[in-house]
């Protein structure tokens, strides 16, 4: 279920042993959303990449405890993955849940959803592939909403044109959970490949 970095293009069908629709997720944490997601789908092939190796190894761990086959992780920069590793328009879903919010000013440059970034993860989708953001922080979810309509080629899911309500698909997490009760709001942005 771990997969190595190296500089060679993944084969998804090879990787997973079949052709399936491929969500990666980017910055999983301790894996416990994504193995849920994979279990629920299990028609569907899912790709994890997280920095932090404890999270990686919960992950499999727990993929392994509930029978999860449809699960590949990996242990290394997700930038550097996705330039190197991951074919152009191969992806039917991105995920990016939760990630380092930069809150101060003059970190902010230092938020992973930036417009290069986001062009990135767009050569990576298939036409109609989603980039599926979730944040708790009401200034980095602003912050995602202009740096997502700002670009050519993505098309907002939101009838309202800003945020959409957490799909079914997206478990709660026990961080999310906690914000909730201490009254912090969470923001979901979608957006679709259309060119």
């Amino acid at each position: 279920m771990g997969v190595e970095f190296n500089d060679a293009p993944l084969d998804f069908a090879a990787l997973f042993g079949r052709d399936a629709p491929v969500t990666l997720e980017i910055g999983f944490g301790m894996g416990a959303s994504l193995v849920a997601m994979a279990k629920a789908k299990p028609e569907q092939n899912f790709l994890g990449i997280e920095v932090h190796s404890p999270g990686v190894g919960a992950c499999l761990a727990s993929a392994e405890e509930e029978g999860v086959q449809n699960l590949r992780v990996m242990c290394h920069d997700a930038v550097e993955v996705l330039h190197t590793m991951i074919p152009d328009n191969s992806l039917n879903m991105v995920q990016l849940f939760f990630p380092d919010p930069w809150h101060k000013a003059r970190h902010n440059k230092r938020r992973i959803v930036q417009p290069p970034f986001a062009e990135l993860v767009k050569s990576k989708l298939k036409l109609g592939g989603v980039f599926h953001m979730a944040t708790d922080w009401e200034a980095y979810a602003v912050h995602m909403l202009e740096v997502m309509s700002s670009l050519e080629g993505y098309r907002n899911q939101s009838a309202s044109n800003d945020y959409v309500p957490r799909p079914e698909s997206r478990p709660v997490t026990k961080f999310e959970q906690r914000g909730h009760r201490l009254g912090h709001g969470v923001w979901d942005l979608m957006f679709e490949r259309v060119k």
